[in-house]
């Protein structure tokens, strides 16, 4: 059996003069699984009328497959009402839906629900949290006592209002006394009581069980209509600028080419047998790939790897995101001992005792402590090393046994990092043998890449709004040797003397006086200010005359506006243009969930407005 393609309501179906016998009878609402509560689904405290239980919460929106607007998604919000989200976003929920006539042959009888809809079973997937059976199913997931089904379900592997595209990432299912489970890391950035009862914070793990899915039959257009909202965290579109082509979007390759196959049910973890694709008959996956991907990938598959760039470009931050707790070391200090150990005479018994050295008993440590991850031995600043230590890792490398004593443990991983000759003047060429033990990366970081790196890490915003006004012109500078140089890592440690200080002048001893007077002049451009903004303290000309860097310092002093004045604040940037809105967005926010809420409200409102205007 195969489902041919699954879909999302249109605006049409929803809101149009012939909108949907079913939608009319449920008003649009449904309620919401834990996985895509877990999965970074925005919940609201409104109930199904009829359930007023955990199970009968409503999600504040849901994804329909038609626009809104010049560009965005359009959605329904837990009343039934239009609204619109950034096509961008991952925090969207997902209420599938199936054609009906292709699948008669495989539903369960149709029952009468509480909206008198007839509603039917179809396939399974995971949905609910699962109660006190959790501690015995970690205990024996922990000991690797657990039956896999071979059977797993998809989920997104990049997280957040992400730039990078859909990355599959598996979920495994289990077997245990007859029923089918599911592990996962709760992924919401606000906490939230699931249906068993029991409340979850980011990064916790939880078991779901899986399930069979119910659907709402709307006979008229032959539709299945999932009764719940079942997913979350897969972003929309790859771009901002969606314009109503569904079936270009990365949610709807989720839902045919992973969703649709998946909650197939199985007997006894056996797959289904899968269609050939004559154009691509090995299953291949042809997508462009990011830098991040071909780490993650290469490190799943335990394949050595090196990652290049020049300093204070984020190779080492890329690798400790990944394993936070990787073993490091810094290959520009190390000598023939640190590296290999040393040995030692006994004087008792006349011999000599090989002692390794203290990197080697840390990763046996965690690697014999938690066996069921994989671990990172991170040589960083490796083209710092002499020859001769190079080619004590390359046997390290190949044989994966230290000096021909201590092999390393099954779930170490090998990653190295350094500076290419050209940027640094203490880096060494790697010889060819060492070279080819490795894949490799090259890190080059963008503009665009190190903003979005700032707004997450809470960068100063005049040292943010300084480098987008520079369009990252001044985001590195030549290094001489002989005086401070600006890069990624130097504008770091300027922020937190920002903060700390708030003496911009410190900041020559980090990116040296040229670079310094230029922020400093930046800075000191003449701005509209919070007060000036909420007293009316402007006119119409004084904004047209303001340039670019005027207006780029003026949204840095409107950033710091607070909560309760925020609507005005955003409504004036406007008047600066569009751009510069977008900049007071990025800069208020911080990437804060509850500040980007605020301003997801404050842009549905102008919607309504505008609207209202038109009536």
């Amino acid at each position: 059996m195969e489902i041919k393609e699954c879909t999302l309501l249109s605006d049409k179906q929803v809101f149009g003069t012939n909108k949907l016998e079913t939608i009319t009878k449920t008003k649009n609402q449904c309620s919401i699984t834990d996985l895509a509560i877990a999965l970074g689904a925005s919940v609201c405290e409104e109930h199904l009328e009829h359930d007023k239980s955990p199970k009968g919460r409503l999600s504040t929106c849901y994804a329909l497959a038609s626009k809104e607007g010049s560009a965005n998604v359009s959605m329904i919000d837990y009343r039934g009402n239009r609204s619109w989200c950034l096509s961008g976003s991952r925090s969207m929920s997902i209420r599938p839906v199936l054609y009906s006539n292709d699948l008669r042959d495989s539903f369960r009888c149709p029952i009468l629900n509480l909206e008198d809809c007839m509603e039917v079973e179809f396939g399974e997937y995971p949905q609910d949290a699962v109660g006190r059976l959790t501690a015995t199913l970690e205990e024996k997931y922990q000991k690797q006592e657990l039956t896999k089904t071979g059977k797993s379900y998809t989920i997104d592997g990049k997280k957040g209002y992400d730039i990078e595209s859909f990355l599959p990432q598996p979920i495994e299912e289990y077997e245990y006394d007859g029923k089918k489970y599911v592990r996962i890391i709760y992924q919401n950035g606000f906490s939230h009581i699931l249906s068993n009862e029991k409340r979850y914070h980011k990064g916790d793990f939880l078991w779901l069980e899986v399930s069979p899915i119910k659907w709402i039959i709307e006979e008229k257009e032959g539709l299945l209509i999932s009764k719940k909202i079942l997913m979350s965290g897969i972003r929309f579109c790859k771009n901002e600028e969606y314009q109503g082509d569904f079936k270009q979007t990365e949610v709807y390759q989720f839902l045919n080419e992973y969703f649709a196959k998946e909650i197939i049910a199985t007997e006894k973890g056996k797959s289904l047998p899968k269609m050939i694709n004559r154009n691509n008959p090995y299953q291949l996956n042809f997508q462009k790939v990011k830098e991040e991907d071909i780490i993650i990938g290469a490190i799943a598959a335990d394949i050595p790897l090196f990652i290049h760039g020049a300093s204070s470009s984020g190779k080492s931050s890329r690798v400790k995101q990944i394993d936070p707790n990787c073993v490091e070391i810094h290959m520009e200090n190390a000598s023939l001992e640190s590296f290999i150990g040393k040995s030692v005479y006994n004087q008792e018994t006349g011999e000599m005792r090989d002692i390794p050295p203290t990197w080697y008993q840390r990763i046996l440590n965690l690697c014999t402590q938690e066996p069921e991850k994989n671990h990172i031995l991170f040589f960083e600043e490796f083209t710092n090393a002499t020859p001769t230590i190079q080619g004590k890792v390359n046997n390290v490398v190949l044989d994966r046994i230290l000096d021909g004593k201590w092999p390393l443990p099954k779930n170490v991983r090998i990653v190295a990092a350094g500076n290419e000759v050209e940027d640094s003047l203490a880096a060494n060429p790697i010889a060819e043998p060492v070279f080819n033990r490795f894949a490799h990366v090259y890190i080059k970081t963008t503009t665009n890449e190190w903003l979005k790196w700032a707004r997450e890490n809470h960068i100063h915003p005049a040292i943010y709004s300084y480098i987008s006004y520079r369009k990252g012109e001044t985001l590195r500078s030549k290094y001489d040797g002989n005086y401070p140089n600006a890069d990624p890592r130097k504008w770091e440690m300027a922020s937190k003397i920002l903060y700390q200080t708030g003496s911009v002048e410190m900041l020559r001893s980090l990116v040296g006086e040229e670079i310094t007077q230029d922020f400093i002049d930046f800075c000191k451009q003449s701005v509209i200010t919070i007060g000036d903004v909420l007293t009316g303290n402007y006119n119409e000309m004084e904004l047209e005359y303001l340039n670019a860097a005027e207006r780029y310092a003026t949204i840095m002093a409107l950033s710091q506006v607070e909560e309760e004045h925020v609507e005005e604040i955003r409504e004036f940037t406007e008047k600066l243009g569009k751009e510069f809105q977008t900049l007071f967005d990025i800069l208020w926010s911080q990437d804060q969930e509850e500040r980007l809420e605020i301003l997801a409200g404050l842009r549905e409102v102008k919607v309504l407005k505008k609207e209202w205007k038109n009536v």
